[in-house]
């Protein structure tokens, strides 16, 4: 019988599984109407997009106030949207209902 930690373990990699193939590249200018609603947030470069909609995904409140604390996470403001629009930016999205989730692409990304 596995117990409760195995078993959340499971759970986490299929979360992860699901959402590393849902995540795709998607420029600014598509993602207006969730902004309007400020439900993007967008993540750090320095963390792993998949990692944090896991968390989020898991309702990890605790995980994702710290990154909150850290402006490693944050919702999208007028400004950046602004720039990004200007720049018809391309992103790393995921959706983790009723966030998307936004990354700015690494230098070499593929």
């Amino acid at each position: 019988m596995a117990d409760a930690a195995d078993d959340k373990s499971g759970d986490s990699e299929s979360i992860r599984q699901k959402l590393n193939h849902d995540t795709a590249r998607i420029r600014w200018g598509e993602l207006r109407e969730a902004q309007q609603q400020n439900l993007v947030v967008k993540v750090s470069t320095d963390l792993d997009l998949i990692d944090v909609a896991c968390q989020f995904t898991l309702d990890n409140r605790a995980q994702v106030e710290v990154w909150m604390q850290e402006k490693q996470v944050r919702k999208v403001d007028a400004r950046q949207a602004e720039y990004w629009d200007h720049e018809n930016r391309e992103l790393w999205a995921v959706v983790v209902a009723p966030w998307v989730l936004v990354q700015v692409l690494k230098p070499g990304s593929s």
